[in-house]
């Protein structure tokens, strides 16, 4: 059964969406993480996905106080990503209490150190960021493109052993437009073994129920649920059918 991950994205402590990792386009929601990851949790939800934006754009997780709240008052599992760039940012995420970290841009610029945590740590803590535009993997919060292929990314790091794939199509990202499904279904085809996380533009529930048929491990929905076109008594509703 396919995973939803509810988004929760913090800038300054609070909850806000993004649209196509703009930070221009920023809109704050009143509920805080804390608030939200309880919400969640009620709806049978066990793991959340949390981006902490100040983290990246300062290249070292910020907002990771909020983690650890979260996870001393709630029993959810939490991916997270934001500015781990160091082995320093790994321990405080893990004291923090992350389940598993979030590498985006780094596994680009240095895939040998992102390789070594994986050998270190475990495949299974780590969820690679394979965020893309027009083919090629995109980085420094989505702003510039490298040349970087997604398929030869993808197959890299399979072969090092990562299982965990997070792929973003960032033309979808906080638009309601729908997600990449053909993209998934190619990736998914291409490399069979790993497990995929479709991100960006998941719009409804029957857009999940899609997103598993193609095979997707899971599905990470954000501004749906901010702007109620997913509601929580129907994702929970969902859950426990499913």
């Amino acid at each position: 059964m396919i995973r939803i991950l509810p988004a929760i994205d913090i800038i300054d402590g609070k909850c806000v969406r993004l649209t196509k990792g703009d930070y221009d386009t920023k809109k704050v929601y009143d509920t805080e993480p804390l608030e939200m990851a309880k919400q969640y949790e009620d709806c049978g939800i066990q793991q959340i996905h949390i981006v902490d934006l100040d983290g990246a754009k300062s290249a070292q997780p910020i907002n990771l106080n909020i983690v650890e709240t979260i996870k001393n008052k709630t029993s959810v599992k939490v991916e997270f990503g934001g500015g781990i760039k160091t082995d320093q940012a790994i321990a405080d995420c893990n004291n923090a209490g992350v389940d598993q970290f979030i590498i985006g841009s780094l596994a680009v610029k240095d895939p040998d150190k992102v390789k070594r945590w994986i050998s270190q740590k475990g495949a299974e803590r780590f969820v690679i960021g394979a965020d893309v535009s027009e083919g090629y993997i995109a980085i420094n919060g989505w702003q510039e493109a490298s040349n970087v292929k997604l398929d030869a990314f993808i197959n890299d790091y399979a072969e090092a052993g990562a299982i965990y794939f997070l792929c973003t199509d960032i033309s979808k990202d906080g638009m309601l437009q729908g997600s990449s499904k053909e993209l998934y279904r190619e990736l998914i085809d291409h490399s069979p073994d790993i497990k995929l996380i479709a991100s960006g533009g998941v719009t409804s529930l029957e857009e999940v129920e899609e997103l598993q048929q193609i095979g997707c491990d899971a599905a990470i929905i954000g501004k749906a649920i901010y702007e109620k076109h997913i509601t929580l008594h129907a994702m929970k509703q969902f859950i426990s059918q499913s």
